[in-house]
């Protein structure tokens, strides 16, 4: 009965087995080739005496399909938070984000606006209680060091931002000229070292990255953002509606496909319990993005968040729950 020959073990198989399997397909060729045995060890044990090219590799297993080196083109990781409402951030939440961000390690920590919610001066809030409330230092020391924990490079400004230039500009214009009540000065970013960004963000090849509080709020999320998308002809990503969601439009005609334009807006880190002036009820969805940015080709990640405060980033669930 013939001897069963040998299987490889894919899963097991090492470059000693490559080694050993060269001596042995070396030392048959040798004495089919006429040479004594003694002879044939004595070349065997002469390492330099045979190329390194019959030696075996290890078994290709998947197809010979091309692709472009990761070590060559960096794979650029941007994550995009929008709409924290600090003092009314869920803190929960934001602590989860916190944490996975350090493990993660993004390129880029982008805030798409109302990273803080300015109440006290809001014009709602003109003639109430809250108008005389002294929490607008507190407020703004919660935000930097939440921004600061959230490792935040950029940010973009948005409607709640702007309520500092507007009540200076309401009440006392002469202020303007203080460059410590600039925005971005009241707010640290040069101590944080945080770009603010005044007009819409280039954020990708193709993407720009916008509140989105001067395009017409849509009742379903993606659709305000895709609006905005059209507006400026670019793939927009954006915040302000509360909303979590994505859709996209692609010009075509006569057969032929043109352009496809993508909005995404990417929910809100809110408390919702702290919203009052919903009523209890609002279409909002908490959520973040992550945009992979590869040479010109972008891919963005809408991350929802569960009730629990968790969320799952490529197969991995992250956070603690409430």
């Amino acid at each position: 009965m013939a001897r069963k020959r040998p299987v490889i073990d894919l899963d097991t198989y090492s470059a000693l087995d490559a080694y050993c399997i060269a001596l042995n397909e070396y030392y048959k060729s040798l004495r089919k080739a006429g040479f004594s045995e003694s002879h044939a060890f004595w070349i065997l044990g002469d390492r330099e005496s045979f190329p390194d090219w019959i030696i075996p590799g290890l078994p290709n297993r998947i197809d010979n399909i091309p692709y472009e080196d990761d070590d060559e083109d960096y794979m650029k990781k941007i994550v995009i938070l929008s709409d924290l409402q600090v003092p009314f951030e869920d803190v929960h939440v934001t602590q989860n984000i916190a944490r996975f961000l350090q493990k993660f390690k993004p390129d880029q920590t982008v805030t798409i606006g109302d990273e803080i919610d300015f109440q006290t001066i809001s014009k709602w809030s003109e003639g109430t209680p809250q108008a005389y409330e002294q929490t607008l230092g507190s407020d703004r020391d919660r935000c930097v060091d939440l921004l600061w924990e959230l490792g935040v490079t950029d940010c973009i400004r948005s409607n709640h931002t702007d309520r500092l230039y507007n009540i200076i500009m309401k009440k006392i214009p002469s202020f303007l000229s203080l460059p410590e009540l600039r925005f971005e000065k009241f707010m640290k970013f040069d101590e944080l070292g945080i770009t603010f960004h005044k007009n819409p963000m280039n954020i990708a090849p193709g993407w720009i990255a916008v509140h989105g509080d001067h395009t017409p709020i849509k009742n379903l999320g993606g659709l305000s953002a895709l609006e905005a998308a059209r507006r400026h002809g670019k793939n927009v990503i954006s915040g302000h509606t509360h909303r979590a969601g994505r859709s996209a439009f692609t010009e075509a005609s006569g057969g032929r496909l043109g352009r496809v334009l993508h909005g995404v807006e990417v929910g809100n880190l809110m408390d919702f319990k702290q919203a009052g002036y919903t009523k209890g009820s609002a279409n909002w969805q908490m959520a973040f993005a992550i945009m992979y940015v590869h040479g010109s080709n972008v891919q963005v990640d809408l991350i929802n968040i569960e009730k629990n405060g968790t969320f799952i980033v490529q197969g991995k669930v992250y956070g603690r729950p409430r």
